[in-house]
């Protein structure tokens, strides 16, 4: 008898995938008035038309050593009497945001903490999308021992697979009449914005149909955005960001440090590779005292030299950047003057000065290297794209959309994207016009509890419910 053939990526494990849920219209707005996000989102006009089955999608994929490794996602497939949620459907493949939570799995929308995967779930599918979202590496069944954190070819990769796995499963038995109809969309907020647009070059290089794409408020020039938080714009939630990040890259490079103590606080140094992602939640950790809250010393290692200090500029953003600091700090003076050296010897094109909006063409620092190895500022879609998000986030600058778009201006990209700031003024014959109206009412309405509570709600809250009805409208026009 012949052997079975060895696994690919992109093979099904558990085929037909496992149903997790089938939700009705009316059970997708009950889910939504359980959260802030939904809330926020409910504050548009909807109304959803279609009932969603849900299925746990588990496949192979590859990780960062080229090994085959198992991953999983969601497979959320609209069905019902309406003409839309049935027949040949558009496929919209979706990456999530940061989380640090070692359990997540984006198919489970009744968990605690899935806000994303519900506004997921109501805008697209059902509305008549079939989605695709996988988990990424270092969550839910996943073996591997850390999440490799915007690393560009690793997580498209990821999502290539989850596409290639969703597509071997349908139709599935419970919504037989919905089958993939051709057309690939592809989008992702935050983390999940730079999975996208990476996504997006990665498929377009390889000659796969991309019929249009839509990130959303995603970290793009990570090597300008590096700068920037070691010169003291310390983003939003930056101590657990720059862990992912910092051991992600050591464990899929092997070269950023030699021993953790070289980047971190000796404190934070001997547990710093196991913490995450994991099970208990970043604010635990700090009151627990594994993660501290500020990122750089509030001592700077040079004190003269004012690049050392907390950014002042833009304005609205001080606040956030002095929280960077403090006593109780992660990453060492050391490599903060190490990285800031390096920077100062080499400058990134669009960080602190415009010059010609590249990376840095020769960092000496490990981690700058890296930086630019998976900075976007390399590519140009020859598909209709949008790019969305607001100009005050604190956690994911607005400025990595502007050096993009500075990019995409200066190589003539074939197909010019739509550069998209929900949280400007509306022009004339904006076709955004009523979505951005509607994002300063809600953003007026957490206002009244202050200039810090729109700070806090702004990247999680706010904006991901306006960007994603801007991408739903962007999409059904193609």
């Amino acid at each position: 008898m012949p052997s079975a053939p060895p696994p690919q990526r992109g093979a099904l494990i558990a085929n037909p995938p496992t149903k997790v849920a089938t939700l009705a219209p009316s059970d997708l707005l009950t889910l939504l008035t359980g959260s802030d996000l939904g809330k926020t989102f409910l504050q548009l006009a909807y109304t959803p038309k279609c009932t969603l089955t849900v299925y746990h999608l588990t496949y192979q994929t590859s990780d960062p050593a080229g090994g085959l490794t198992p991953a999983s996602g969601a497979l959320m497939v609209p069905s019902g009497a309406d003409s839309g949620c049935t027949g040949a459907r558009p496929v919209v493949l979706y990456a999530h945001g940061t989380t640090t939570d070692r359990n997540f799995n984006i198919a489970q929308l009744m968990a605690s903490g899935n806000e994303e995967g519900v506004l997921l779930a109501a805008v697209f599918a059902a509305e008549g999308y079939i989605v695709v979202a996988p988990n990424y590496l270092g969550y839910d069944i996943s073996t591997l021992g850390y999440h490799p954190y915007l690393i560009a070819t690793q997580q498209s990769n990821e999502m290539i697979d989850a596409l290639t796995a969703a597509r071997s499963a349908l139709p599935t038995a419970d919504a037989p009449s919905s089958t993939d109809g051709g057309k690939l969309f592809i989008t992702g907020y935050s983390e999940g914005g730079y999975v996208a647009m990476a996504t997006h070059s990665a498929m377009q290089s390889a000659g796969m149909t991309v019929t249009a794409s839509a990130p959303m408020s995603g970290p793009y020039t990570l090597a300008a955005l590096g700068d920037a938080i070691f010169e003291g714009q310390v983003s939003d939630s930056a101590p657990e960001n720059v862990t992912l990040l910092a051991v992600g890259y050591q464990k899929a490079y092997g070269d950023i440090y030699s021993s953790p103590s070289e980047v971190f606080e000796s404190a934070y140094a001997g547990s710093i590779e196991s913490l995450l992602p994991g099970t208990t939640p970043v604010s635990e950790l700090v009151t627990e005292g594994k993660l501290p809250s500020a990122l750089f010393s509030s001592t700077p290692p040079t004190p003269a030299d004012s690049i050392y200090t907390p950014a002042t500029s833009p304005a609205g953003l001080a606040s956030v950047f002095a929280a960077g600091f403090g006593t109780d700090f992660l990453v060492n003076n050391d490599y903060r003057n190490a990285y800031l050296t390096d920077s100062l010897a080499h400058p990134d094109g669009g960080f602190p000065t415009v010059t010609d909006d590249l990376p840095a063409a020769n960092p000496g620092n490990a981690l700058r290297a890296r930086l630019k190895e998976n900075d976007l500022r390399n590519w140009s879609p020859s598909a209709p794209t949008l790019v969305c998000g607001g100009n005050s986030d604190p956690t994911v600058f607005f400025f990595n959309t502007m050096l993009k778009k500075d990019y995409w201006t200066a190589h003539a990209a074939a197909a010019t994207p739509v550069i998209l700031d929900i949280d400007a003024a509306p022009t004339a014959n904006d076709p955004y016009a009523n979505l951005k109206t509607a994002f300063a009412a809600a953003k007026a309405l957490v206002a009244v509890d202050g200039e810090a509570a729109v700070l806090s709600a702004y990247h999680a809250t706010l904006v991901p419910p306006f960007c994603v009805s801007a991408v739903k409208s962007f999409f059904d026009a193609h």
